[in-house]
């Protein structure tokens, strides 16, 4: 009988020949094994691997080793699998190909031609191989199995009325863990009923735009993203720039700059400024508060990676500091997956009922189902399980990152904290452009800082990278930070000084 049992599982799938060579247990030989076959192009993209079963049987291990094995190359992404496409050998675009006739040298201009010769045009740019785009966690590292349990979870123990139409305030499961949740993790408080679930931040910001909360002005960091500033003037709202520095927003001038009398509300990103990085420091925390309790304002607190803070606890939310006057927007964009949608607002109790006539009488964006899903996710724990996990990646991610451009590039400095899922490269004066095109062209996806700045803006122009170092999966870590080390401007000599 297990001879008839080997010889069915050896007909199985297509024959993948392994050296399990690698010193360890026989799952590590394994997945050291593939990387290096896909690594090498022997495993092209696409390419269908054998099932378990069929493996386990040619290499003379247990199917669970090489389920595990799997298991995590498709955690890492090196390997996607899919209900009936079985385990593939994950896409990925090809490396840019080698420039002929020497090329640029980190980014610089091209070499000049030779007399009497006719100049080349200049070949597009090739297709991004590696991203250090910013706003994007490790899509590989969603927590596919501990996701799908909460989902069957919360399925099973759904009242039938979840399945009808939505409710705009958003499912009382939902609200519930998360009053508990924030207020434990964040210091955030409040009650289920101050919560409205919305599909995200920028929703959020929709849904406050039809209100008059936004209204004549408002005032925001003058480094911080386009997209939300033309959402905003889209919807009528002019935003007004405050000025920053290396201590955050400079809240004490809401109630003295004269540019700022018309202002209502201010959005601020206390814990982590978007996108130079620093903290906001607690005397402008309270400068904050003050001014909306004396004014009658309202500060939005846009808390938009608040739980990743690496080098010590994370400083809780403003909101605490005053419910009234501060509306505390999250989202799961972050810390799981903007492919979610899914966020909310912490109101103060005379906005409940605006922003729940502002979204209409049927929730039509978030989905209730996916509310469940994570009201289950939060209070079984798996919510905290992964964002400490991943909180230790992106730890050890951001000092990949410093200890390399230390060793190849002393002289750019990291600004802000270590926390979030970015960091900011400062660069020498003039540079900026350059590095970004130099970045282009080693395939490497980038943004400079210069499209963060407000038009209107006071404060002096900083120059730098934005990388957003949470974005590749693992294994492709290494060679996104080698390709920005090859984009960086050298170090450039210090100013001569007249004798």
């Amino acid at each position: 009988m297990a001879e008839s049992r080997v010889n069915s599982a050896e007909i199985l799938g297509s024959d993948l020949h392994l050296e399990l060579t690698r010193a360890g247990s026989r799952r590590t030989a394994l997945t050291s094994a593939l990387r290096e076959a896909i690594r090498g192009g022997r495993l092209a993209p696409g390419t269908r691997l054998p099932p378990y079963r069929s493996l386990a049987a040619d290499l003379g291990i247990a199917r669970n080793t090489v389920a595990d094995a799997y298991a995590e190359l498709v955690a890492e992404g090196w390997l996607t699998a899919r209900q009936g496409s079985g385990t593939r050998v994950a896409p990925r675009i090809a490396p840019p190909p080698p420039q002929r006739g020497g090329g640029r040298e980190r980014g610089g201009p091209r070499a000049a031609a030779a007399p009497g010769t006719r100049r080349r045009r200049a070949a597009p740019a090739p297709r991004p191989t590696h991203h250090l785009l910013q706003g994007q966690p490790d899509a590989s590292a969603f927590p596919r199995t501990a996701w799908l349990a909460s989902a069957r979870r919360a399925l099973t123990a759904a009242p039938n009325e979840a399945f009808g139409p939505g409710d705009p305030h958003g499912r009382p499961e939902l609200r519930r863990a998360l009053a508990d949740y924030l207020a434990r993790a964040r210091g955030v408080r409040t009650d289920p009923d101050r919560i409205v679930v919305c599909s995200g931040f920028a929703h959020a910001l929709r849904l406050l735009s039809g209100t008059k909360v936004l209204r004549p002005a408002l005032a925001v960091e003058s480094y911080g993203l386009a997209f939300h500033r033309s959402l905003l003037s889209a919807a009528g709202v002019r935003t007004v720039p405050l000025p920053l520095d290396a201590h955050g927003a400079r809240t004490e001038e809401l109630a003295s700059h004269p540019g700022l009398r018309p202002v209502r509300a201010a959005l601020l990103t206390p814990a982590h400024q978007f996108p130079t990085g620093g903290p906001l420091h607690p005397e402008r925390r309270a400068a904050a508060v003050d001014w909306a309790r004396t004014s009658g304002g309202l500060v939005l607190e846009d808390d938009y990676d608040g739980e990743f803070r690496y080098d010590r606890q994370p400083v809780g939310a403003v909101q605490g500091l005053d419910p009234d006057r501060v509306l505390y927007l999250g989202s799961a964009s972050k810390s799981l997956s903007p492919a979610l949608r899914l966020g909310w607002m912490v109101l103060p109790d005379h906005l409940v009922d605006a922003l729940l006539a502002a979204k209409g009488e049927r929730e039509g964006w978030a989905s209730a189902l996916d509310q469940l899903t994570l009201a289950d996710f939060i209070e079984s724990g798996g919510y905290d399980r992964h964002v400490r996990r991943m909180r230790l990646r992106y730890r050890r991610r951001r000092d990949a990152l410093v200890a390399t451009l230390a060793e190849r590039a002393p002289h750019i400095r990291v600004s802000g904290i270590a926390a979030g899922l970015h960091a900011v490269l400062e660069l020498p004066p003039g540079t900026e452009q350059s590095a970004v095109q130099a970045a282009s062209w080693q395939g490497l996806a980038l943004d400079g800082l210069a499209g963060y700045r407000h038009p209107d803006a006071t404060t002096p122009r900083w120059e730098g990278l934005v990388v957003g170092y949470a974005t590749p999966p693992e294994h492709a870590f290494p060679a996104a930070l080698d390709a920005l080390c090859r984009a960086l401007p050298p170090e450039q000599p210090p100013p001569k000084t007249g004798g």
